[in-house]
C-alpha cells in the first residue's frame, strides 16, 4: 500500500495497482458513489484518460479505479490544445443525459461568502456570478493537481468529484488565467474560446480563493483561511 495523499474531500492509497478513495467527511460519501455511478458512461466520450471508479463498499464508502498514469503536466503547446479538445468534448455531452445519472447544479455558497470574506470589490464579483449561465457539464475543480503528463503530452484528467452542470468557463478559469501563454493560447484555439468566454473565465478565476476561505473555516485552520484571503485579495487587484 502507498498513500498517495489526500485533497479537500478524499483520501488516496495505491493498493495493488488500484487507486483506492475514502471520503474525509461524511457528506463526501455520497459524492463518491456518484462519480462511480457516473464516469463509466462518462469517461468513452472524452478524448484522454479518466478515473472509472467501482464502488468497494457503500458502508464505509470506498471506491477504486486504476492508476491514471502521469505526473504534473508541463503545459506545452501540444498539451494545451490537447486540453482543449477535451474540454470541448466533456462540454459537447447532453445534459440530460447527465441528469438522469445524478449530475445536476451545484449551488454557490452566496451567504457564506458575504459573511465570511469581506474585502473590497467583492460585493461587486459576487454580483457577476448571478447572471453567468449553467446550461453545460463542467468538470468543476480543473486546476494544474488535476491534469497529469509524460512525454510532453497529456495522459489524463483525474478528480471529477465537482462534476456538475453549470457555467463552461469555470472549466477554462485555470487553463486561461493561470497557465504559461503557449498553453492557454493553444488551448483557447482548439477550444474555440471567444471574448465572452474569456471575461467569464476570469470572474472564476477571481472566485477560486474564495471558497478556500471557506473550507479554512470549516476545518478551523487559519492558516489555510488567510491564504485564501490572500489570494481573494490579490486576484481582485490583478484582475
Amino acid at each position: 500500500m502507498t498513500y498517495l495523499g489526500e485533497g479537500w474531500d478524499s483520501t488516496a492509497e495505491l493498493v495493488d495497482g488500484w487507486v483506492v478513495r475514502r471520503p474525509r467527511r461524511p457528506e463526501i460519501g455520497p459524492q463518491l458513489l456518484r462519480e462511480a455511478a457516473v464516469m463509466p458512461w462518462l469517461a468513452p466520450r472524452l478524448p484522454l484518460p479518466v478515473p472509472v471508479p467501482e464502488v468497494v463498499s457503500e458502508e464505509p464508502v470506498v471506491v477504486r479505479h486504476a492508476l491514471v498514469p502521469g505526473e504534473l503536466a508541463s503545459l506545452t503547446a501540444v498539451q494545451g490544445r490537447q486540453l482543449g479538445e477535451f474540454l470541448r468534448a466533456l462540454h459537447a455531452v447532453p445534459v440530460a443525459e447527465a441528469a438522469e445519472r445524478g449530475v445536476g447544479p451545484m449551488p454557490l455558497p452566496i451567504d457564506r461568502f458575504r459573511a465570511e470574506v469581506r474585502v473590497p470589490g467583492g460585493d461587486a464579483l459576487l454580483a457577476k456570478i448571478g447572471g453567468l449561465p449553467a446550461d453545460t457539464l463542467v468538470h468543476g475543480d480543473l486546476g494544474p493537481e488535476h491534469v497529469l503528463g509524460r512525454d510532453g503530452v497529456l495522459t489524463g484528467v483525474i478528480d471529477f468529484g465537482d462534476l456538475h452542470v453549470g457555467d463552461a468557463a469555470i472549466d477554462l478559469a485555470w487553463a486561461l488565467n493561470s497557465t504559461p501563454p503557449v498553453f492557454a493560447q493553444a488551448l483557447a484555439s482548439a477550444y474555440g474560446v471567444t471574448d465572452e468566454l474569456r471575461e467569464r473565465a476570469l470572474i472564476w478565476h477571481q472566485l477560486g480563493p474564495w471558497h478556500e476561505v471557506l473550507y479554512g473555516n470549516d476545518i478551523g485552520d487559519a492558516v489555510v483561511a488567510a491564504d485564501g484571503l490572500n489570494g481573494v485579495l490579490e486576484r481582485l487587484r490583478t484582475g
